[in-house]
């Protein structure tokens, strides 16, 4: 039914413009008729003439003019069918010479036979003669007229392709980007389902490692980590989350490892209220936690640290974690694991030259990585949807 739709929408569209270029012909050669004969009307020698002589004469420039008008779409024809950017232009251009001069002689023969036979205007000459319209080149003007015309169709040819060209390389671009905004959803989505195993393995060997020592402690890290679970399948579809979203998350996470390191972890927040509603790509803070703990948090020997700050500076937005473990020098073998890896490839997918991710080594010690993102939120999005729309 849509395809249907289509196709009686563009037979519609194609009616449309051909009656609007029938008006546009009728009005040009109309008005050049009034311009001609207008300009006789204020020839002296027509002055003192009978009205009856002058309406007739009207009349007869008014024939010839429309004559042409009723050419005019067949000459258009003839220029796309013989246009010269195609092969063989040479035998076209001669074949439109022989036309343009059958047209012309025809163009004589009948004005002629009008002026005489039907409006009966006085003529010296008192009959139609081809030949002698032929000696005596009395057919240019009219040839140069069906130029003219070719020359004009040749130009609306050209203007039309030029159109539909633009028209075609449009919806090329819209299909293009179409398909890289699909491109793009499919390597996100697949990123985040390298992301859902790799968290899920590394929290069972946390809890194998404690199933003897604790085990109190691995049913509760059981029961959270069935909470991760549900969150991660019911959100596999968004790709960005408000920051307080992620946050809870990232507490259930950071709650099993607390209970894996057993009271030698600490968490610490500094977040900006007024940055819990952006949207922030989902799951992002849960691979750089796993990776300080990884890489610094479990080589110390004495209680780690985990920090996490959120602010906004003008229209970005900027994610902090930091450890105080070893840091990237000595004995930290600090590294950017598949985790990190996936996220720097998220945020460039996402957001493209517009985020940064920055690794520090504060004066204090232990590394901090921080991503800096543009700042928006849902009802950003929904503002500009309906500004769109």
């Amino acid at each position: 039914m849509a395809a249907l739709h289509e196709a009686e929408s563009a037979g519609t569209g194609f009616l449309r413009r051909r009656w609007v270029e029938v008006l546009v012909i009728w009005l040009f050669w109309t008005f050049l008729a009034v311009l001609v004969a207008t300009g006789r009307l204020l020839d002296p020698r027509w002055a003192g003439q009978e009205a009856s002589l002058v309406r007739r004469q009207v009349l007869h420039i008014f024939s010839e003019f429309y004559t042409w008008a009723l050419l005019t779409p067949g000459i258009f024809w003839l220029s796309r069918r013989l246009a010269f950017d195609r092969p063989r232009w040479v035998g076209r251009l001669l074949l439109l010479l022989g036309i343009g001069l059958v047209v012309a002689l025809l163009m004589e023969v009948w004005v002629d036979f009008l002026y005489l036979y039907v409006y009966q205007l006085p003529w010296r000459r008192g009959r139609v003669d081809l030949l002698e319209g032929i000696r005596h080149f009395w057919f240019i003007n009219d040839l140069v007229t069906f130029f003219a015309v070719l020359a004009a169709g040749f130009a609306r040819d050209y203007f039309i392709r030029y159109q539909q060209r633009q028209q075609e390389a449009a919806q090329l671009r819209a299909q293009a980007a179409d398909l890289q905004a699909r491109l793009t959803e499919a390597r996100l989505q697949a990123l985040r389902m390298q992301l859902n195993p790799h968290f899920l393995f590394n929290t069972l060997h946390a809890i194998s490692a404690l199933v003897e020592r604790d085990p109190k402690g691995v049913r509760h890290m059981i029961a959270r980590l069935s909470e991760l679970l549900r969150y991660t399948l019911d959100e596999s579809g968004a790709q960005e989350v408000p920051l307080s979203q992620e946050l809870r998350f990232l507490e259930g996470y950071l709650n099993i490892q607390q209970i894996r390191f057993q009271g030698r972890l600490e968490v610490k927040q500094e977040i900006d209220p007024d940055v819990l509603d952006a949207l922030v790509p989902n799951l992002i803070l849960q691979p750089i936690v796993e990776n300080a703990i990884k890489h610094g948090i479990s080589r110390l020997e004495t209680t780690g640290r985990i920090t996490l700050r959120a602010w906004r500076e003008g229209d970005q937005l900027w994610l902090c974690v930091r450890d105080n473990g070893p840091g990237l020098s000595g004995n930290g073998q600090w590294q950017e694991g598949l985790g990190l890896r996936n996220t720097r490839a998220r945020l460039e997918g996402l957001y493209g030259d517009a985020y940064r991710m920055e690794l520090r080594q504060p004066p204090e010690g232990g590394v901090e990585v921080c991503i800096s993102l543009p700042y928006h939120t849902a009802t950003d999005l929904h503002v500009s949807a309906h500004a769109d729309a």
